[in-house]
């Protein structure tokens, strides 16, 4: 379960980094979602959601490497899924998107993809 945590927070961290950098212009908003938005104003709102998705799942992540684990493993295992079928749905989307999508962002939610799943069927 450890292991999962690490990759579940270098995960959240990177996802966060990116809407940050898209936030900031560094990234252009062309690059993401799927090239669709047609001005910055339009991928603002989109880039925000995302990052408050993300830190929701950073204190997800916390939460699972503090508590004992048989305590709270069914509610663990819930979340667990839950964030495997949204970031599963996302890699699906992203291998659709731009290049940079294609190259950056889906190997980033295949970290997520599998870190998550790691939460949801490890016994310890």
């Amino acid at each position: 379960m450890k292991n999962a945590v690490i990759m579940g927070i270098i995960f959240y961290f990177l996802t966060i980094l990116i809407h940050f950098l898209i936030i900031s212009k560094s990234i252009p908003f062309t690059w993401v979602n799927g090239g669709r938005s047609e001005s910055f104003a339009e991928q603002l709102p989109i880039s925000v959601i995302n990052t408050v998705v993300s830190i929701i799942g950073m204190v997800f992540i916390f939460s699972v490497g503090k508590f004992k684990q048989y305590k709270y493993k069914r509610g663990i295992t819930i979340i667990g899924w839950f964030f495997v079928a949204l970031w599963s749905f996302g890699f699906i989307q992203q291998l659709f998107g731009t290049p940079f999508e294609r190259m950056v962002i889906s190997l980033v939610l295949l970290l997520g993809v599998i870190s998550h799943l790691r939460m949801a069927i490890e016994k310890k």
